[in-house]
């Protein structure tokens, strides 16, 4: 009688355990969240299989408790995984290396030798009659904590490709966006007295990189370039709005200082104080020969006198865009252009690469290659290739972005 009875419980526990296991699996298979996942597993354990106490820690970007059943609150703050646990790879037992205070079974989860998680057991029927449940059962208990940890896993994994495949798309949505704000080269002037050329090279990071050459007049030409802090799409957007208000606001006559106010407003009130711009903004005269500018925080763009073989940089005379409420001393500077003269404007993705001696180029190589007498399309088309912009310069970290020009007098 004794043995049927014995025999009718090992067919009942054996059919729990496999009805335990399917429905674990069918709930990982329907996608149930992590939570009901762990509420499934500590009820498998705790009420079904008489286990007094679990404690789960995982590791992910840290190690971290995800599940404490029955042992007191804070108790797995009182645990360091990194010295006390991670020197086990194999099931461990009280008083045999494994000294927790009240806890009797360590098992360890691992997957392909990385560990992935640790469960901490300690069974509240220690002291009763016939076999511990931890000691019964541990050959399931392990099998199910792989399952479930595991399941756990390949959903954090699976979260985190389905976040970089989001990072990704966001990234080419703002990279297309960021190239309609680039004008074609076949838009810019290019009559004898003035031409106009501009490279753009994005890099898979997305920047807020911009430049434009507008024609003002019959005889003004307006330049600009700008790099926004930051990237992705928010940096995209924020370079949309402020092209569209430049475009709007940018004439033949407006103060250039009282442009750099208003744009400093719009940021502010687009940006609320999170991101600014440095910005470089020109007005060019061809009859009169005067190129009017106003430098906002942007890197000094280089003009070259091709008579003389003066260079001259146009360096900064106010703060970046939105960095404060109100821009203080804003001024503009004016350069007669007496000869024929060469001006490249350029963002920081092309003067923060590395020379050969390790140090920043800055403008050095600008400068190397545009005193000659040959176009300065020529010129910047030379030094891109020396510099193995785009494909082959491996310091490359952000989009370079150049606008040069020919002025002829």
């Amino acid at each position: 009688m004794n043995e049927k009875k014995a025999s009718i419980d090992r067919l009942r526990i054996s059919k729990f355990k496999l009805d335990a296991l399917l429905d674990i699996t069918l709930s990982i298979n329907a996608n149930l969240p992590t939570e009901v996942l762990l509420s499934k597993y500590e009820s498998i354990l705790r009420n079904n299989l008489g286990i007094g106490k679990i404690l789960v820690f995982k590791h992910s970007t840290k190690w971290e408790c995800i599940l404490n059943g029955g042992f007191p609150e804070g108790f797995d703050k009182g645990i360091d995984v990194e010295s006390q646990l991670l020197k086990f790879t194999e099931i461990a037992f009280r008083n045999e290396d494994l000294e927790i205070e009240g806890v009797d079974i360590l098992i360890p989860v691992y997957n392909n030798y990385v560990p992935l998680a640790f469960i901490l057991i300690g069974d509240i029927e220690e002291e009763g009659q016939g076999m511990s449940p931890v000691i019964k059962h541990l050959n399931f208990i392990q099998t199910i904590s792989s399952i479930i940890i595991v399941a756990i896993e390949n959903m954090r994994l699976s979260r985190e490709s389905l976040r970089q495949e989001a990072l990704k798309k966001e990234l080419e949505l703002a990279a297309r966006m960021q190239q309609k704000l680039i004008p074609d080269n076949k838009t810019m002037p290019r009559d004898g007295g003035l031409v106009v050329n501009g490279f753009y090279f994005p890099h898979y990071e997305v920047g807020g990189d911009y430049y434009d050459c507008l024609k003002l007049s019959d005889t003004k030409t307006g330049f600009c370039i700008a790099d926004v802090s930051g990237k992705g799409i928010s940096a995209a957007i924020l370079m949309s709005n402020f092209q569209a208000a430049l475009r709007a606001l940018f004439t033949c006559d407006v103060d250039l200082p009282a442009l750099i106010c208003k744009l400093n407003d719009l940021i502010n009130a687009n940006a609320a104080g999170e991101k600014f711009i440095t910005f470089f903004v020109a007005r060019y005269d061809s009859r009169t020969g005067l190129l009017e500018y106003v430098n906002a925080g942007h890197n000094p763009p280089v003009v070259y006198n091709t008579v003389t073989g003066q260079i001259i940089h146009l360096h900064s005379i106010c703060v970046g865009i939105g960095m404060l409420d109100e821009i203080p001393g804003v001024e503009q500077k004016v350069l007669k252009i007496d000869d024929y003269s060469k001006m490249v404007l350029y963002t920081d993705g092309l003067s923060d690469l590395k020379g050969e001696d390790g140090r920043e180029i800055l403008t050095k190589e600008i400068v190397k290659y545009i005193t000659n007498n040959d176009p300065v399309e020529s010129n910047i088309t030379k030094m891109l290739n020396k510099l193995g912009i785009p494909e082959n310069n491996p310091d490359l970290f952000d989009d370079v972005s150049i606008l040069a020009a020919d002025l002829h007098r």
